[in-house]
């Protein structure tokens, strides 16, 4: 029998047994592993957007799945390396405790492409990625400092890492901005998600006199217990305002989906590689969420011009002058913290009541 003969056969025997022969070839599948729930609100839930965000721009092109609630650990390890086993040929692990997990399971799967959300460490198929979002944090703060009454911000903060502190000290700068006689108090709750632990850190500020509450948590519950106190509370990671209607002044929120489109548009066209992307709010990756209708026009002009001039680079959040909580400046004017600088932050900013704890 010819070999053209025996190709026509077994193409005869595909087509009777249902299978389409024109179909392409397999899906791009991507897994993310995510820290928390996926709800409807929070850090978690911003990831899980762009992840949909993704499925939609290139629909037929890729698959996703994700496993959620995933403790940061050897938990961690074990799902990434279940993902990778399973196919997954771009796997996005969205929390700062799965960089070293995440660079363990890469070494073991070489062909798999990895990414690693907040973290520092990249090797030849593992990258990194974070949004600028102090940035946003230093908009609230402008918002924050012009809302207070009593002078006093309450703060509510997961793990003494530089990007929280970052965060709190971005917060900080934006309020000494419009309210020199301001301090920021931070309650830390060493977890990313605790709801009980994240509503009684909120309560404990309401009680040191705080009247606007922020995070740096995951959960809708200090945005509830500001709604419930009567406070106001500034978002973290996505818009909370259905949570607290009357308290939500705005959030810092994060926008992943054009991240997660382009790291997916480069493996399908080849062109992935490993970089430290650190992409900011002339990026359109972070924002405010729309201001509540309580807060002034002039405070709404002011975060404006503000944004447009971080987006052209006409300012800095952390142009000198910048002094540590002693008074001693630290970065003096005329200058700017670099980068490197802003991934170390291990100190806080004057304006911030309290003492650091070791992470």
């Amino acid at each position: 029998m010819s070999h053209r003969l025996l190709v026509k056969l077994a193409i005869a025997c595909l087509l009777a047994s249902g299978i389409n022969l024109s179909a392409k070839a397999a899906d791009l599948k991507i897994g993310f592993v995510y820290v928390g729930p996926t709800g409807d609100a929070g850090w978690t839930y911003s990831h899980d957007e762009a992840r949909k965000y993704v499925e939609q721009q290139l629909a037929g092109k890729v698959t996703t799945s994700y496993v959620e609630s995933v403790p940061e650990g050897a938990d961690a390890e074990r799902v990434i390396r279940q993902l990778a086993a399973k196919g997954h040929e771009l796997i996005f692990t969205t929390s700062f405790g799965y960089m070293n997990p995440t660079l363990k399971v890469a070494k073991r799967f070489p062909k798999v492409k990895f990414e690693h959300a907040t973290g520092y460490k990249q090797s030849k198929n593992m990258g990194t990625y974070m949004v600028r979002a102090y940035q946003a944090r230093y908009l609230s703060g402008l918002v924050a400092g012009k809302t207070t009454k009593t002078n006093t911000l309450g703060y509510v903060a997961s793990f003494p890492i530089p990007e929280v502190v970052r965060g709190i000290n971005a917060f900080t700068k934006g309020v000494k901005e419009v309210n020199p006689a301001a301090k920021v108090k931070v309650v830390w709750v060493s977890s990313w998600y605790d709801p009980a632990k994240e509503r009684e850190a909120a309560e404990t500020l309401i009680l040191q006199d705080a009247d606007v509450l922020t995070q740096h948590t995951d959960s809708a519950a200090v945005i509830q217990t500001a709604e419930a106190k009567g406070v106001y509370a500034i978002g973290y990671h996505s818009d909370m305002s259905g949570y607290g209607a009357n308290a939500h002044l705005t959030a810092a929120v994060h926008k992943w989906g054009p991240i997660y489109l382009e790291k997916a548009k480069s493996v399908l066209d080849g062109t992935w590689k490993a970089e430290d992307l650190w992409l900011g709010i002339e990026h359109g990756v972070t924002d405010l969420a729309p201001l509540n209708k309580s807060v002034p026009d002039e405070v709404k002009s002011l975060v404006e011009s503000k944004k447009a001039a971080l987006k052209s680079g006409d300012i800095r959040v952390f142009d000198g002058p910048v002094r540590d909580q002693s008074g001693t400046v630290k970065i003096v004017e005329g200058e700017t913290m670099s980068d490197d600088q802003l991934r170390g932050f291990n100190w806080y900013i004057e304006g911030v009541d309290g003492q650091l704890p070791k992470s």
